[in-house]
């Protein structure tokens, strides 16, 4: 994980990280048979073999080429691994894992031996953004494998729950600081700025099972009054009755609920009389320390996040109760803002004051286009290095594939 250390100490960081997060990386593909390596499970995302090819890609990229100005070591894999190199629905075609485990070796090899020698302050935001990125992707191949678990299920029960909650926390009127200036900071989380917002509520919890399946009893799924106009032609296309990641075991109901749309979110909130937060007001109840008047770079303060704090970096390997981590609350009292499910916001996402692109302008900029929703939080299965109050996610509101819940918000 990486630690706040000084710069004399960045390579060594830095090569711990890698070789942490590698292993991370590679322990997801343990018991993962050749079928499901190369199969695609939804025509918006690659299989999980792609991902891990994409991975050896980018880092052979930007760190031996642009970086150490070497020559490709594989150009036989440029065009299929490249993020814009072939449609999706091509992907299928790969090696076999252990060529690829052959690639990302070799790669990595030779990215330690350049870490050695290369200046690393000027470019230590670039060697951070990679670890990141690697990082995104095991969660894009944790869901796509759990999607493949799925394959074959069809899940239709479900039991509301005997504990649900519906407890909201006041936000005060005020200011707070938005966003983040970091090292370790994503482009479009920077820079950090004032934001003023009025009096609010927000959920202290994520919506549980429990609730979504009261949701789901009256008939939500059939009702239009609770949906959208986009949301209910979502809904008449899809024809959908439950999150995707549906438990019908009465265990699961103090669980936040996982695999809903954007347009899922919304409609349940109408349901109870509420709305989504912005994607601000989420960050102030999340990071906002008012007595203190600072951010928090994690809702508990700025210990890295552990098992103590939340539920992420596949430690569980599902959701937990959404009560579960009393030490990761926020200064407002809210639990579960990282790790567990990502949160789906009320905002498209959008640039920050001052945005510039980085590393390149496909990495954000290229998604400002009023067509994603942002989500915050990270899940069960996002690594510690993409996981802070400050990080944005952001997907079209039609995508349930992801980790995804969301809690709600009410005005005064």
């Amino acid at each position: 994980m990486i630690s706040k250390l000084s710069k004399s100490n960045a390579k060594e960081t830095i090569s711990y990280a890698l070789n942490e997060c590698r292993l991370k990386t590679l322990n997801l593909f343990e018991g993962v048979d050749d079928a499901t390596f190369r199969s695609q499970y939804h025509p918006d995302f690659s299989p999980v073999g792609w991902h891990l090819g994409h991975i050896a890609y980018t880092e052979s990229l930007w760190l031996l080429e642009h970086s150490a100005g070497w020559r490709c070591l594989f150009p036989q894999y440029r065009k299929l691994f490249a993020a814009d190199g072939l449609p999706k629905s091509q992907r299928v075609q790969l090696p076999n894992l252990p060529e690829i485990r052959y690639y990302l070796h070799t790669v990595r090899e030779k990215v330690l031996e350049h870490l050695e020698v290369v200046n690393i302050e000027p470019e230590e935001r670039l060697w951070r953004f990679l670890i990141q990125h690697e990082s995104q992707h095991c969660e894009i191949i944790s869901f796509v494998l759990e999607m493949a678990k799925r394959h074959q299920l069809s899940v239709n029960s479900y039991q509301l729950s005997v504990n649900s909650h519906h407890d909201m926390v006041m936000i005060p009127a005020g200011e707070f600081e938005q966003g983040n200036n970091s090292i370790d900071a994503l482009d479009n989380e920077i820079s950090a700025h004032k934001v003023y917002l009025d009096t609010y509520c927000i959920d202290r919890s994520p919506v549980t099972c429990g609730q979504y399946g009261e949701f789901m009893a009256a008939g939500g799924y059939e009702n239009p009054e609770w949906w959208s106009e986009a949301g209910w032609q979502w809904l008449q296309v899809e024809k959908v009755k439950q999150p995707l990641y549906w438990h019908s075991d009465r265990s699961y109901n103090d669980h936040p609920v996982c695999g809903v749309s954007w347009y899922e979110a919304e409609a349940y909130s109408r349901f109870v009389g509420k709305r989504l937060p912005t994607e601000a007001e989420w960050e102030k109840a999340a990071s906002w320390d008012a007595e203190a008047k600072r951010r928090r770079t994690y809702p508990w303060g700025e210990e890295l996040p552990t098992d103590e704090y939340c539920n992420c970096d596949r430690l569980i390997g599902t959701t937990t109760p959404v009560n579960a981590y009393p030490s990761g609350q926020s200064a407002y009292g809210l639990f579960d803002t990282l790790g567990n499910v990502w949160e789906w916001t009320a905002s498209w996402f959008a640039p920050y004051p001052g945005f510039q692109s980085f590393p390149y302008i496909g990495y954000s900029q290229v998604y400002f286009d009023n067509q994603h929703r942002v989500l915050k939080g990270g899940s069960w299965a996002t690594r510690p290095w993409s996981l802070r109050s400050s990080f944005r996610n952001w997907y079209h509101p039609s995508v349930r594939q992801i980790f995804s819940g969301f809690r709600c918000a009410a005005n005064i």
